[in-house]
């Protein structure tokens, strides 16, 4: 169904690479006008000219950023949450529960929690007036169950997911047709996996082992993660809110083995 997005203006965090690119790229080719946001200045750039689209850099766990963004665009349709770290960008280094440092936990927190919270709260005020919208969250397979070795990151995804609720129930309580829902990726092969999968030979066997236990086998693409945040960004999507949709292969379904084996 071709341009199910025509005349949408949406807000993408993120968008730099990755899933945030690949959704833009969706909105896009669906006929909205999208706004590309990232703190990579110049990698936003070169993925603005390829897109056609505006840019503004924006550091999402930064409060006045986000005033400085509602101040060029007070009005919005489609707001989509999707930047996000690991805390894994700058090397391995110790993320489990026992081990992980306040400072690295808390810089997780910033921007993937706040930074959502933020942009909930800038989706909100930009959509009340015409009293309807769309608010997408991305948090993550690991939002629903736990990490050990990445225990901030995995809280951090699963506060998102309860924060989409709390912002679905409230929109609907003043009456409002804004809607919030939140997509949970497994993996999803984006450059955020490169620091975790080495080079060569060892490479392979990482992606391997890394989708060993999922039903399907491999890694998803960006390109299906952004076909869910379509569906929910446009009209047809009018009675979803506070949902969460999972995309992982069949990871969470359980296992994919045969009786007896």
């Amino acid at each position: 169904m071709a341009d199910r997005m025509s005349g949408k203006f949406c807000v993408v965090t993120g968008a730099a690479r990755g899933i945030g690119k690949a959704i833009a790229k969706a909105f896009v080719d669906e006929g909205a006008t999208v706004l590309l946001t990232d703190c990579d200045e110049e990698t936003l750039g070169a993925t603005g000219e390829e897109l056609d689209c505006e840019t503004l850099v924006l550091n999402v766990q930064e409060e006045a950023e986000w005033a400085r963004l509602a101040s060029l665009y007070p009005v919005a349709d489609v707001v989509v949450n999707n930047a996000g770290v690991t805390g894994f960008e700058n090397g391995i280094g110790p993320h489990d529960p026992e081990n992980a440092s306040l400072e690295d936990w808390r810089a997780v927190h910033r921007v993937n929690l706040d930074g959502t919270f933020l942009g909930c709260r800038y989706a909100i005020r930009a959509m009340k007036a015409k009293g309807n919208g769309s608010i997408i969250n991305i948090s993550s397979r690991s939002g629903l169950v736990g990490i050990p070795g990445a225990a901030a990151y995995a809280s951090s995804k699963a506060a998102i997911r309860n924060h989409t609720k709390s912002v679905a129930l409230y929109c609907a309580q003043q009456g409002w047709q804004i809607r919030c829902n939140s997509i949970h990726p497994a993996a999803i092969m984006t450059p955020m996996w490169e620091p975790m999968l080495g080079e060569g030979a060892a490479r392979a066997e990482s992606e391997a082992a890394l989708v060993r236990d999922t039903p399907l086998r491999r890694f998803g693409k960006g390109s299906e993660v952004a076909a869910i945040a379509v569906l929910l960004a446009s009209d047809e999507a009018g009675y979803i809110t506070g949902s969460e949709l999972n995309i992982d292969g069949g990871i969470l379904a359980g296992s994919a083995a045969a009786p007896g084996s």
